[in-house]
């Protein structure tokens, strides 16, 4: 297994087994830290940088969070219209970065151009971390939903995962990826404009991993063990906040999940994860339901930040 020490986590396309493992065995082990709300000092003499060129709740604040827990500092913006980035000089990426690297011991990054981290890596003499790069990746927010489903279930072999939303979405892709290193399967259901590329599909074949397609998931959700996510009423994650703008449509019923759905077709045991924010396709009053596992989901966020925080800063092996 390589060493997580320096490196960047910018895919989940050549992840190895052994290192999800590892980074589930890291995450445990940081969990009752974050349970108990308790701060350490294996990160004391380090620096976070954020650098955010989309709006984010739970991946920043995770990150921060995480960092802080460890004892390190966080510097960043979270909004680059305030930044030489997004103002009228469009500061490169490649002159951003170089300026960020000697401000911290490692660079968070989310941006609206898929590749941008990558890019952004190449330049970097400190490990970046892919926060979501478009219609890209998000690693660690699949990092964070597989351990997740691993603390839940007790095993990522065997289960099946039923997959809702936009197929385009960086989750997706990044969750694609991971599966494959798993004796696992996928459903997917999503609206035809919205489902998976047929490059994509090809890809997920020849990696070995056993998936279908439906077009409703009532049909389906009888097989699931985890039930997946994201919403298909959402904005275009290629634009920055100021293009983005039009009137949210309502999610088709193809493409909910209900306590009504849940109680008359799903598994008794089955659960949900959501990286949140929602729309209409999860109802809050699914909220109080046995499935429901995205807060706990969240709360992982933090966990598996710290896990990753501390294995790319070199604070643990």
């Amino acid at each position: 297994m390589r060493s997580f020490a320096g490196r960047d986590i910018l895919s989940l396309k050549e992840f190895e087994r052994a290192e999800f493992m590892h980074c589930f065995e890291i995450a445990s082990r940081m969990e009752p830290i974050a349970r108990e709300r308790r701060n350490t000092d294996l990160l004391s003499d380090k620096t976070l940088v954020t650098a955010f060129y989309q709006p984010s709740t739970r991946t920043r604040l995770a990150h921060e969070a995480a960092m802080h827990r460890l004892g390190g500092r966080v510097v960043g913006f979270a909004d680059p219209k305030m930044t030489r980035a997004g103002d009228f000089y469009q500061e490169s990426i490649k002159d951003t970065v170089h300026m960020l690297e000697y401000y911290g011991d490692a660079i968070v990054m989310r941006h609206f151009q898929q590749g941008a981290p990558a890019e952004a890596a190449r330049w970097a003499s400190v490990p970046v971390i892919n926060a979501g790069d478009g219609w890209g990746e998000h690693p660690t927010q699949v990092l964070t939903d597989l351990f997740t489903v691993q603390q839940e279930l007790g095993t990522i072999d065997g289960v099946t995962f039923l997959c809702i939303g936009d197929m385009r979405m960086r989750t997706m892709h990044s969750l694609g990826y991971a599966l494959t290193q798993f004796d696992s399967r996928a459903i997917f259901v999503a609206p035809p404009e919205m489902s998976l590329t047929e490059e994509f599909k090809a890809e997920l074949r020849e990696r070995n991993l056993v998936f279908e397609e439906a077009a409703h998931v009532a049909d389906v959700i009888g097989e699931a063990d985890v039930i997946y996510m994201e919403p298909v009423v959402q904005a275009d994650y290629t634009r920055s906040r100021e293009e983005a703008g039009g009137d949210k449509g309502l999610t088709p019923d193809n493409y909910k999940v209900t306590r009504e759905l849940l109680a008359s077709k799903g598994r008794s045991d089955a659960i949900i994860l959501h990286s949140l924010p929602r729309m209409d396709e999860l109802p809050p009053d699914v909220d109080a339901t046995r499935h429901a596992r995205y807060w706990e989901e969240a709360f992982n966020g933090v966990v598996m930040r710290m896990a990753l925080l501390a294995l790319v800063l070199g604070a643990t092996e």
